[in-house]
């Protein structure tokens, strides 16, 4: 599927997002126009919804840029000065109307990272957390990845890469291939089986 069909949902989704948000905002916008029987001062409904929309767009222009979890657009509002009960209110909106899912964030992310850069579980654990995901979402998340999917993964890493140390000492390819795989998450029994099958298979390995 081409990047641009990859998209498509994801702007339709923004799309439907936007309009969910702004007929929120009508409503709530109609209700500080209506005459109240409280005596006592109250914020100014104006400023308050000016800060409710300066919110929003933020949040939209951090989703139109790629996904983000909820503690991500959190941070990033906070950074930017705007209040936490206006936060939470603009981020509990975004929730409702499916803008903002740590879930689908949570399952998007593993699927990218582990079949786009081959990352293992343990490093796909350690990027969700950076990213504020909770402990549960991420478990659920990098639970779908299983054992043969790791050894599939971690193969194709070894093959695309041994080529280019054709000629080296078994032992160097083996601390080499092993490095990149450490980088990725991957434990190091996993790592040193894939290795030593790949190397037993290679040309330069194999004895007559």
């Amino acid at each position: 599927m081409s990047e641009e069909a990859r998209r498509e949902p994801d702007a339709a989704r923004l799309a439907a997002a936007r309009r969910a948000l702004d007929q929120a905002t009508q409503g709530a916008s109609a209700a500080t126009d209506r005459p109240s029987s409280r005596s006592a001062p109250s914020p100014d409904p104006t400023a308050e919804m000016e800060g409710y929309a300066r919110a929003r767009q933020i949040v939209l222009r951090q989703l139109a840029m790629g996904p983000r979890s909820r503690q991500q657009l959190a941070d990033k509002l906070s950074n930017r000065g705007v209040e936490r009960e206006v936060i939470d209110r603009v981020l509990d909106r975004m929730v409702q109307v499916g803008l903002v899912d740590d879930e689908a964030f949570a399952a998007t992310l593993v699927r990218s990272k582990h079949h786009g850069t081959g990352m293992a579980p343990r490093a796909l654990r350690h990027e969700l957390r950076k990213k504020g995901v909770s402990e549960e979402i991420a478990e659920r998340a990098v639970g779908t990845v299983d054992a043969d999917d790791q050894r599939a993964r971690a193969e194709q890493l070894v093959a695309e890469r041994l080529p280019r140390l054709h000629g080296l000492d078994r032992e160097v390819q083996t601390r080499r291939l092993a490095g990149v795989l450490a980088r990725k998450g991957y434990s190091s029994g996993l790592s040193l089986s894939v290795i030593r099958d790949a190397l037993d298979r290679a040309p330069e390995h194999v004895r007559d």
